[in-house]
């Protein structure tokens, strides 16, 4: 089969691989659409920082040049015994890998399983044309959805795992700071929120698209914008602020919009340390959150259920690629921050 390698930082390699081996809980997918995300851009021109190039992964155990792809669906050409899904079956998958039998597991809370692993980020991915997943982690993609728009379920999940996390209360007012991709996808799961949405960003085109899933007012800010410019566009602050970028100073921004008792809920990742007021936020008792990924079992079905009512390829168009040009339409578009919707690749084409 042919796939999309991962070797070192700029080094994205298409490539012949042999056809995924696969267990007994296992099916083999034949991927469709996988979509690309930040976190793939990330690995790509920064990395590596999750993929486990150099040193093995603790869950996964895979050590080496990594087929990416955690964002995929695809019909299921093969399954081992115990497979919970049928050939010819079209399926989401989670990506995300969990024990099953751990404590957090058994709270639910699957995507702090202490073996966790996601495929396409801790081993091999759906950046191809065939990957096995765990059957578990796959869910069947409802009669009459659209590929195109079922190809968004992966980081819808996760939008809807972030609204999960705030803590909402009916009426609240909400900021998203930040409407990229992820932020696009949290403000659409915000569909049945009765309080104001505002979207804030440093890009008109954003916050048009923002208002096309849902936003209720959208406000364009400056890129050096301070914390204090932003509180002062909304002096009362907010209930819950969702920020989503990770770019430097952002979480001091996110603060600084919260109102006294409010939530701030972190998505976006930097690993870069970032100055924080801790005596303004003590003072305020502003609570934090953080989300990371979906949990599998709740998330994905919820995220093909709303897609199932909302097109969100309609809104966020689908730009959709070959593989053999993931880096030049792909990701380095998203590297450079000129991608516009939802970068999805087709690895049957070439």
């Amino acid at each position: 089969m042919r796939a999309g390698v991962l070797y070192a930082p700029h080094d994205l390699r298409i490539e012949e691989r042999p056809d995924p081996s696969f267990g007994d809980d296992d099916v083999v997918v034949e991927v469709t659409y996988n979509g690309l995300c930040g976190t793939d851009a990330t690995e790509y021109s920064k990395g590596p920082m999750m993929v486990p190039l150099n040193a093995p992964h603790p869950g996964s155990g895979h050590q080496g040049p990594t087929i990416l792809g955690h964002e995929f669906i695809g019909t299921v050409v093969d399954a081992g015994a115990n497979a919970r899904h049928r050939i010819g079956e079209r399926i989401a998958c989670g990506a995300g890998v969990s024990c099953g039998e751990c404590a957090w597991c058994r709270a639910g809370r699957t995507n702090l399983c202490a073996g966790y692993y996601t495929l396409g980020l801790s081993t091999h991915g759906g950046l191809a044309e065939f990957v096995a997943a765990p059957s578990r982690i796959c869910v069947p993609i409802p009669e009459g959805l659209a590929d195109i728009d079922a190809g968004m379920a992966q980081p819808l999940a996760v939008g809807i795992h972030s609204v999960d996390r705030a803590d909402l209360s009916p009426g609240d007012i909400v900021v998203l700071l930040g409407v990229g991709a992820i932020g696009s996808f949290i403000c659409a799961a915000l569909k049945d929120h009765d309080g104001p949405v505002i979207a804030m960003d440093i890009d008109e085109a954003r916050l048009a698209v923002a208002r096309q899933v849902g936003a209720t007012d959208t406000i364009l800010i400056a890129p050096d914008a301070t914390p204090a410019d932003l509180r002062a566009l909304i002096p009362d602050g907010a209930q819950v602020v969702f920020e989503t970028s990770g770019v430097m100073g952002s979480a001091e921004r996110a603060f600084a919009l919260a109102a006294r008792g409010g939530n701030v809920v972190l998505v976006g990742l930097n690993k870069t340390p970032q100055p924080l007021n801790l005596a303004d936020i003590v003072l305020r008792e502003v609570n934090v959150q953080t989300t990371v990924a979906h949990v599998c079992g709740h998330d994905i079905p919820a995220a093909l259920d709303l897609l199932g009512q909302v097109s969100l390829s309609s809104i966020l168009p689908a730009h959709v690629v070959a593989l053999d040009d993931v880096v030049s339409e792909g990701l380095d578009p998203l590297v450079g921050g000129t991608a516009r919707g939802k970068v999805l690749v087709d690895p049957r084409r070439g």
